[in-house]
């Protein structure tokens, strides 16, 4: 009895100092976004209320709130760096995938049955393939002024790792505004569009969300890829 109190006690102990070692979604949505909102992701979207505009439709430069499910209990942020349709947009953010991992401009998609961005489905740069959790949102935090803004790793924010960017076009004056030195060092031109395996097939989705939760992650994403194929 006494070993289990000790490394409960441990574990309890060693969680917080292991969050302030790396970077953040917070800080980085608040760097990228310029919303000047403090605290747990799950508080943004009260917080923003008087404020900020708020919304259910994407725009550049937009925060999407996430919703605490799961092991996500603080929530998350993430800022809409390009809207591509209805249903998908680009997305910057931290500590999704890893522990402290920046991801830029990877896709996310809208998969609520109403079309309002109150769940969506977002990439895993580690696999190589988008996440197979629906995820449910508050929505989305409109800046007075929305613009993309620079990140650079500070020790003070934690440890970080960069992940490639998916897909951005040089030559895209919204790019190039945003971040100049970001688009000066990419090649003379990218493809605008995104790999064919980010086409993807929302019954295929909808198919993953219906299957038992004892199901294991590794099934749900091989009958995702599966469907979306025969389909």
């Amino acid at each position: 009895m006494m070993r289990w109190a000790a490394l409960l006690l441990a574990g309890l102990a060693t969680t917080p100092v292991l969050g302030a070692t790396v970077l953040q979604c917070v800080p980085y949505a608040r760097t990228v976004s310029g919303v000047r909102i403090y605290g747990d992701a799950l508080t943004w979207w009260d917080q923003a209320e008087n404020h900020y505009k708020r919304g259910h439709a994407p725009r550049r430069g937009a925060v999407l709130a996430f919703r605490p499910i799961g092991p996500m209990v603080l929530g998350h942020v993430a800022v809409v760096s390009r809207v591509l349709d209805d249903r998908r947009v680009l997305i910057r953010h931290a500590n999704w995938s890893a522990p402290g991992a920046i991801e830029e401009d990877v896709l996310a998609v809208d998969v609520s049955e109403e079309g309002d961005w109150s769940a969506v489905r977002v990439w895993h740069s580690p696999t190589n393939q988008m996440g197979a959790r629906s995820n449910p949102t508050f929505g989305f935090i409109y800046p007075d002024k929305p613009q993309l803004r620079e990140f650079r790793p500070d020790p003070a924010l934690g440890v970080s790792t960069r992940f490639a960017s998916m897909t951005v076009v040089k030559d895209d004056p919204e790019e190039e505004a945003a971040s100049p030195r970001r688009a000066a060092a990419l090649p003379p031109r990218r493809a605008a569009a995104l790999p064919p395996r980010l086409a993807l097939d929302l019954r295929a989705i909808g198919y993953a969300d219906a299957t038992p939760s004892a199901r294991s992650l590794r099934d749900i994403i091989a009958d995702v890829k599966r469907d979306s194929v025969l389909r």
